[in-house]
């Protein structure tokens, strides 16, 4: 204390434990211990006193006026802090004087911050805690740290910091993992439960509204249970404390970050600092406990009775009070400084009238965009949805909480943590990660494995029925080619020999040509070539029914008739097929429904009915062709032609008839294909039922080509 005209009170923290005494109510409680010395609140103390001195000497500031102090301990609690600002205003004891007995000199009180909308007196000259909440919002939107821990002291700042901090998160999409708060009586078992809920969850990130004081016991059981991977975002309270500067704590909090309060330079402070000491002050318990706190000693002189040794003058200070003398930018010590004199000038403009003379410099702070972390740690509820992948919300937890979910097939993702997949375009499909659209794949039946093996036996086959052509122009004279018409037989070559290169037209990109001439010459060819095999039946049955006396059947089936009915039956076919191109030809068709990741080009016949008409009368033809065949199958004669063209007949229409479900259940390019392989396997069938028994005669069994074998006369 020192009087003066007008009087400055201070509160500060010198402690920063405290125990309670016994509230059982049979007798008056004792005042409250208050345990673990703070050097660093001592010198704000000094630092006010130190303000009040300077103050004093000069001659431009409140001249012929004094100022006082009055300073008293808060012991880091709120009711010790009430019970002290009491004291300020009334004297150190209740005793001394009634409470609140009338006015004092007493002008200002200098010490931690308070809330002007309940106190309109109430200055300050640190910025609001609501500015540290803000920007502490902004660094965890910063780095990306959207799921984060929160613990708070049992405190006015403790519990304002967290609101303020609730708020500032709204629509940021950082969520709260846990909300954990610190007793203001610390208690060991309690502050083990917290550190359980620090490890154990998966919020690596935890913002600490807390002063130095029930910070202290609780980090000692932290790192007793020896909790790391922790990012510490500390409040302006803590974040300097020279008391967490220890060795001991740097695998902890190393890489703590957090905003300090603006600093500054406070003249001829070191000096002062140096003054104070258990020679000058030795009647002072608190520069003996200053003392015992720097040098883990005590003055001779001192009455304390806390275990430690007596000074010998030749200790060290320690390290992680090393702070206490480096004044070269004190923090909270410039405001306690800027604080006084604030009054001073407040009192002095008010004396002298002479408004418009603020006490403050027009002084900057440090740029905070050229301030980088050396640690940058993950602290999500749920990692990031990476392209591909969209945020499904996990029911009944918070919005940070999410699993990610892949787009389906066809939807794609281009963004980080995209809450909902686009829908590519028909003509695009997603790729494999699902991150972008690609134009889909184009089927068709190209000239890859299975378009050249079927183009080989298409060739295979014309070649080979050209080679039975040759063979029979070459024995032309012979029974066996000129049994039953041998034009027939050239006529059935050539159109096998069509059917089979037809088949070439639907390998390859379809096009509009190539759509049309596909199906019409498949049609034409099969329809001139089953009405020559349907002619060559009806030669056959004729030839051994004009045997009975008065049948001159033979004479309605000449060569001239027989080509008539070849040409009728094949015009038909062209009728029907001229129709369908006038009508509704086939076209290319680009099928996006049948299989979405691809696009299937293919013909479109254009007219369903048209398709079937075509196959139907082909059908019709077979179907007379078998008939009759069949009935002429037990004819007399070594080679009765008929069992060849009846079987032959029997094969056409069994591929046929299975090529009808084949075709419609296929997929893509397998439609083309198996249509393809129709066409091949009937023109197969005919080619060797028909003529390899002629071959086989011809060229390896010569003696039967005479007239008397074939008609079964040779004995």
């Amino acid at each position: 204390m020192a009087n003066g005209d007008f009087l400055i009170g201070g509160i500060f923290p010198f402690h920063y434990n405290q125990e309670m005494p016994d509230l059982n109510c049979t007798y008056r409680p004792g005042p409250v211990k208050c345990n673990g010395f703070d050097p660093r609140a001592f010198r704000w103390a000094l630092t006010m006193k130190l303000a009040v001195e300077e103050i004093n000497k000069r001659n431009d500031l409140l001249p012929n006026y004094n100022l006082g102090y009055k300073i008293f301990d808060s012991c880091a609690y709120p009711l010790t802090g009430q019970r002290s600002a009491v004291a300020v205003l009334n004297g150190p004891n209740e005793q001394e004087s009634p409470m609140c007995a009338g006015a004092g000199p007493l002008l200002a009180i200098i010490g931690e911050s308070g809330d002007r909308r309940e106190f309109p007196t109430f200055f300050r000259v640190i910025p609001s805690d609501a500015y540290q909440v803000k920007a502490i919002a902004k660094l965890l939107l910063h780095f990306n740290w959207t799921w984060v821990g929160v613990v708070r002291g049992d405190h006015e700042y403790g519990r304002f910091a967290l609101q303020g901090l609730l708020k500032e998160l709204e629509g940021t999409g950082i969520c709260v993992a846990y909300q954990e708060m610190i007793p203001l009586l610390y208690e060991h078992q309690r502050a083990l439960e917290i550190i359980r809920v620090m490890s154990h969850s998966t919020a690596r990130v935890v913002v600490v509204f807390s002063a130095e004081g029930e910070l202290t016991p609780f980090l000692r059981d932290y790192m007793e249970q020896n909790v790391t991977g922790i990012q510490w975002i500390a409040s302006e309270a803590w974040v300097t404390a020279s008391v967490f500067t220890g060795s001991e704590y740097y695998p902890f909090l190393g890489g703590t970050i957090g905003f300090g309060i603006r600093q500054g330079q406070i003249p001829g402070l070191r000096e002062y600092l140096t003054t104070v000491n258990p020679e000058s002050y030795p009647s002072n318990p608190l520069v003996h406990e200053l003392w015992g706190a720097l040098y883990d000693c005590l003055p001779s002189s001192s009455s304390l009775n806390n275990h430690l040794p007596s000074c010998t003058g030749q200790e060290t200070i320690r390290v992680q009070h090393s702070a206490y003398f480096n004044t070269s930018s004190p923090r909270i010590s410039y405001n306690v400084y800027k604080g006084v004199y604030a009054i001073a000038h407040s009192l002095h403009n008010l004396l002298h009238c002479t408004p418009g003379k603020g006490p403050f410099s027009n002084s900057t702070c440090a740029n905070i965009h050229n301030v980088y972390p050396w640690q940058v740690l993950v602290s999500v509820c749920s990692n990031s949805c990476t392209p591909g992948f969209r945020k499904a919300v996990r029911r009944g937890q918070p919005l940070c909480c999410f699993d990610c979910v892949p787009c389906d097939s066809g939807k794609i993702s281009n963004e980080t943590d995209s809450v909902e997949c686009m829908a590519c375009s028909e003509d695009y499909w997603s790729n494999d990660d699902g991150t972008v659209c690609i134009p889909k794949v184009v089927e068709f039946l190209s000239h890859d494995a299975m378009g050249l093996t079927l183009t080989v036996i298409a060739v295979v086959g014309a070649c080979l029925t050209l080679a039975v052509f040759a063979v029979f122009l070459y024995y032309r004279n012979t029974p066996v080619v000129r049994i039953n018409n041998s034009e027939l037989s050239f006529f059935i070559l050539l159109s096998l020999t069509l059917c089979f290169l037809c088949a070439l037209v639907f390998i390859g990109e379809p096009t509009s040509w190539s759509c049309m001439l596909r199906h019409t010459a498949f049609s034409i060819t099969f329809s001139l070539c089953i009405s020559c095999i349907l002619g060559k039946t009806l030669v056959v049955l004729a030839a051994f029914t004009a045997t009975r006396p008065g049948n001159n059947i033979m004479k309605w089936l000449g060569p001239t008739q027989q080509r008539i009915i070849i040409f009728c039956c094949t015009l038909v076919q062209v009728v029907i097929c001229t129709t369908w191109l006038t009508v509704s030809p086939p076209f290319p068709y680009r099928n996006t429904k049948y299989q979405q990741s691809k696009i299937i080009l293919d013909c479109s016949v254009g007219s369903d009915l048209a398709f079937w008409c075509v196959l139907g009368y082909i059908g019709v033809l077979a179907c007379v062709c078998f008939f009759l065949a069949f009935l002429a199958r037990k004819l007399p004669g070594n080679f009765n032609e008929a069992k060849y063209i009846t079987f032959s007949m029997l094969i056409f229409c069994a591929v046929w008839l299975a090529f009808v479900p084949a075709y419609v259940s296929s997929p893509g390019k397998f439609t083309t294909a198996v249509e393809i392989f129709a066409i091949l396997a009937s023109s197969f069938g005919l080619l060797l039922c028909l003529f390899t028994p002629k071959i086989y005669i011809i060229l390896l069994k010569p003696e039967k080509n005479t007239k008397q074998h074939l008609m079964g006369k040779d004995k």
